[in-house]
């Protein structure tokens, strides 16, 4: 039986969801792989993991500023060398991991644990090939380092291709596939019964605002709120 390793990030939650709709994926159609899902930093460090959730969730609520700003300097620079020169630590203990699960292929929804294994395999400690999916709609600078050594790259559009290209990583290596969603949306639902259930017009346009705990349908310059996005869409 093959084996797959996939590695998420709990904080920001776009990376948890996309590792959990590959891996239910691979379950349901492959019965001759055994998938791990891991949070990576978890493993590393559970007190660093719930500073950085609990830093990035306040961060994100209270001072988006600051965290856009910490964002682009992590982008390039001393920042970024930084995060680059803790994962060089951190992937020693994650190679732990790695030699007891020994995967046959490895997932990374995530850049730090794209740069761990991309560290691993530079060192010769792992050979196994490492796809990152990028769980972003433009690139960021720590998605590729030590893109030499991941094999595959699934991005959500064409501009990233194309900017990925300019960065240096091989065409061969990149695929415009999406970012993965849960096979809840494959759901059809009947149209007239939501409309009603929210007091829309299904004669009328409708638009939804996706934001982190809440909806919005927006009509004709003026707003509804509606349930959460679990209630409409689940």
């Amino acid at each position: 039986m093959k084996k797959v390793l996939i590695f998420y990030s709990s904080y920001g939650g776009g990376h948890l969801s996309a590792a959990k709709s590959i891996e239910n994926h691979i379950q349901s159609h492959y019965s001759n792989i055994e998938t791990k899902l891991v949070d990576c930093i978890e493993y590393i460090n559970k007190h660093l993991n719930k500073f950085l959730a609990e830093s990035y969730n306040e961060a994100a609520k209270k001072l988006p500023l600051a965290w856009k700003t910490a964002y682009h300097l992590s982008n390039d620079g001393f920042t970024s060398k930084a995060v680059t020169t803790s994962n060089k630590l951190f992937s020693i203990k994650l190679n732990t991991l790695l030699q007891e699960f020994k995967p046959d292929f490895i997932i990374s929804t995530h850049p730090f644990g794209t740069q761990m294994c991309g560290i691993l395999k530079k060192k010769g400690k792992i050979d196994c090939p490492l796809a990152t999916v990028l769980t972003d709609f433009h690139i960021h600078g720590q998605w590729l380092v030590f893109h030499e050594y991941c094999d595959y790259f699934f991005v959500s559009n064409h501009q990233m291709k194309h900017d990925m290209l300019q960065l240096g990583v091989a065409e061969s290596k990149i695929y415009v596939s999406g970012i993965p969603v849960s096979d809840h949306f494959k759901q059809t639902f009947d149209k007239n019964q939501i409309c009603q259930e929210f007091a829309l017009n299904p004669n009328e346009q409708i638009v939804l605002f996706f934001a982190r705990w809440r909806i919005w349908a927006w009509k004709q310059n003026h707003y509804y709120g509606v349930k959460s996005i679990n209630s409409l869409i689940f």
